[in-house]
């Protein structure tokens, strides 16, 4: 729907035409018209957000991860109404953007509408919410391995079957009801031509490694021009007007550049382009996404990282054996990967685009190279930096919790300071007043814990009138003691030291319910600090062993 929509658009905008039937934009007559449509787009765009909802502004991934994260899942009714259409204003007046963006946040929308109609956890909402967005992205592009993926490396920030299941249905029933919608098969078919398989993935490494340099410019580049806009003197939402006067400059120069460039993705991958024509994509459609993105429009980001990475593998091809198609595709996959951090993602995506899986253990190369690239060059990603300018810390690097793999026995202390059920109230008071812990657990004659007394108690007894040869049981009960076993997992620990506010768990057997160890704060924290040692610490493990068996030969 969004896709005809652009289409609408773009023949209405260009051509005069009200129809949804496909036109290039090399065929866009030139003249001031190609300056003044992308300007008054723009301007188009700053008022919907301005008067409409400012949620619509952006290419759509941030905003999606923004309201998972900050937003509790929740999205308005106005941004599924408002961000379809403002990007087919912004593309079919010529912004160079994809429709993805736009389907992703709109799909997510309208996830996170119908959840919230039920009475539902964050939870819950983030599933609804991102399976709409792999839903969209499968139904656009026909891709549901590369929308699921998508969904785990940038969206639900977890990998569990309670949101990966749900996400993955969303986009496998989105794929079958695809044909029904006019799209089946590849969305950029392409034949096996390759010159071989250890050249093209060697090539790989070198294609990614300049792909993730590229992704690297441009991320900078991105947010330094971003930065200028926030200094201008004016309202921003004069910004998307000013972006669109220099994208119509750069459609003077190169129209095929405007709009969504399905395309010129085809070309690239098909060879049917001049080394000048794709110079030209490679510098102007850089330089007006740049603008256009940073102004605050509204659009996609990955149709237009398809056109440059693949006009510079294309570049690569110049000097490598074999049609260009094959090189373009791997710098479409690696700037993917390397952009959005996501290098699974753009392996499968190019992939399923072209349905050639004969290609993956070099796209693979390839993502990770420009992956490796640009974390080692930015802070964070293109996708991750504006969120993190709002103040918000975003992590996405997914690791085993400790506390979940440890069991109770792990750390427990066994060795436990208790005081007996039936001990007098007198020797108990001078046994808290010597000892060193704040709360001690009180059991019975077999051991078992029933209730626990502390200094406080100790000092209420000095003040009240009790009887001392009253018993420690007669007041044990007055503080209840949770009660962990020593299979419990740690998170379980934690999560009742919180649930109860307290510090100290004592730990019995399931069987007899006898007391056999105590856990404290201090315990957990120093998991965290053995596993953050563990990251740190380095050494050779053979030479460790060869200094440990001198070490014990010169002892004996």
């Amino acid at each position: 729907m969004l896709l005809r929509l652009i289409t609408l658009a773009t023949n209405l905008v260009w051509f005069g035409a009200f129809d949804t039937l496909f036109r290039p934009m090399a065929l866009a007559p030139r003249g001031p018209w190609m300056v003044f449509a992308p300007t008054v787009g723009g301007l188009i765009i700053g008022l919907m957000a301005r008067f409409g909802s400012e949620k619509i502004r952006g290419h759509g991934i941030p905003e999606a991860i923004e309201a998972i994260l900050i937003g509790g899942s929740r999205m308005s009714p106005k941004v599924a109404a408002l961000k379809p259409l403002s990007s087919a204003v912004a593309i079919g007046t010529g912004g160079p953007f994809g429709a993805e963006g736009p389907i992703i946040m709109t799909g997510g929308a309208l996830g996170s509408l119908f959840a919230q109609f039920f009475h539902l956890s964050s939870a819950e909402r983030k599933t609804l919410l991102v399976s709409g967005a792999a839903a969209g992205m499968t139904g656009v592009f026909g891709t549901p391995v590369a929308a699921i993926l998508l969904s785990v490396e940038l969206l639900l920030f977890e990998w569990r079957p309670r949101s990966f299941i749900p996400v993955a249905t969303a986009s496998l029933v989105a794929f079958a009801w695809r044909p029904l919608f006019g799209g089946s098969g590849p969305l950029f078919p392409m034949s096996d031509l390759s010159p071989g398989m250890s050249v093209v993935l060697l090539s790989g490494f070198g294609i990614g490694l300049a792909s993730g340099l590229l992704a690297t410019v441009l991320t900078k580049l991105l947010y330094r021009v971003e930065d200028i806009f926030d200094r201008l003197p004016i309202h921003w939402m004069w910004w998307p007007a000013l972006g669109g006067l220099v994208v119509g400059l750069g459609g003077l120069i190169e129209p095929r550049t405007l709009g969504v460039g399905y395309d010129l993705i085809n070309d690239l991958l098909n060879g049917h382009l001049l080394l000048e024509i794709v110079l030209s994509i490679l510098l102007v459609k850089a330089s007006i996404w740049l603008v256009a993105l940073s102004s605050g429009t509204s659009g996609g980001v990955l149709a237009p990282l398809l056109i440059m990475g693949g006009a510079l593998g294309w570049l690569f091809g110049l000097a490598l054996p074999g049609p260009h198609g094959v090189w373009a595709l791997l710098g479409m996959a690696a700037i993917l990967g390397g952009t959005m951090r996501a290098p699974l993602t753009g392996a499968i995506f190019a992939v399923e685009l072209t349905g050639n899986l004969h290609y993956l253990p070099a796209l693979i190369a390839a993502t990770s190279t420009a992956y490796a690239v640009t974390v080692l060059l930015l802070r964070r990603s293109m996708l991750t930096e504006k969120i993190a300018r709002r103040g918000q810390h975003i992590t996405r690097e997914y690791a085993v919790d400790p506390y979940e793999l440890m069991r109770v026995r792990d750390v427990m202390a066994r060795k436990v300071d208790t005081l007996r059920a039936t001990m007098p109230v007198d020797e108990a008071r001078q046994l808290l007043e010597r000892g060193f812990h704040r709360v001690y657990p009180v059991i019975d004659d077999a051991g078992r814990p029933i209730g626990a007394v502390s200094r406080a108690d100790a000092l209420r007894w000095q003040s009240q009138d009790i009887d001392a040869a009253d018993l420690v049981q007669d007041y044990a009960a007055d503080l209840e003691l949770p009660v962990l076993h020593p299979d419990d997992v740690l998170l379980r620990a934690l999560d009742l030291m919180l649930a109860t506010d307290q510090g100290r768990i004592v730990v019995v057997d399931p069987n007899s319910r006898a007391l056999i160890g105590l856990l404290t704060r201090k315990d957990l924290l120093q998991v965290r600090a053995t596993t953050s040692a563990a990251d740190r610490e380095r050494q050779a493990y053979f030479r460790a062993r060869r200094n440990e068996k001198a070490l014990v030969g010169a002892k004996l």
